[in-house]
């Protein structure tokens, strides 16, 4: 009886693999989702970097400060943190010497299309997941109606506090 009782010991192949098929099936449900959470995290996140820079846009915009670099007193410079989850536009007036930006890091485009209005626009890039990166996520100010924020995130992706467009 002694040696029966020694040889029941351990896993047997079968609950070894019903443990393992149990993990697979538990990961193939939950890195979708954590997908989802990263990409809502990092939207949230450049939302929230890109509307810092609304109340200097809004200041240039009143002063009369809309074109250019920033390099002059009628230029405006909203000075924009860098950040590794954006892409650096070809021309900024949020960073007027682009080329001190670090690598890998970027800031949102600011634009001033006239009539007293403006828009800071961020591209998703560089170490943005890989599901967001080249999306869009702007800010619009007019006078009539203020500031708005889109984004070209797919549903699943955006914030509740922006929405697509």
């Amino acid at each position: 009886m002694c040696e029966k009782i020694r040889m029941q010991r351990g896993f047997t192949l079968i609950e070894l693999s019903m443990v393992t098929a149990i993990i697979g099936i538990l990961v193939a449900i939950a890195v979708p989702g954590y997908q989802i959470y990263v990409a809502r995290s990092q939207a949230a996140r450049v939302m929230g970097e890109s509307a810092s820079l609304r109340t200097a846009v809004e200041i240039c915009l009143t002063e009369g400060r809309v074109a250019g670099t920033g390099t002059s007193t009628a230029e405006c410079d909203p000075s924009a943190t860098p950040s590794s989850l954006m892409v650096a536009p070809a021309a900024n007036s949020a960073a007027p010497s682009l080329g001190t930006l670090p690598a890998g890091y970027g800031v949102p485009a600011v634009i001033f299309p006239g009539s007293g209005s403006a828009e800071i626009r961020a591209t998703f890039g560089n170490s943005a997941t890989v599901a967001i990166a080249g999306q869009s996520l702007w800010w619009t100010f007019t006078p009539a109606t203020g500031w708005r924020c889109s984004t070209s995130l797919v549903a699943m992706r955006r914030i509740t506090a922006c929405p697509g467009v």
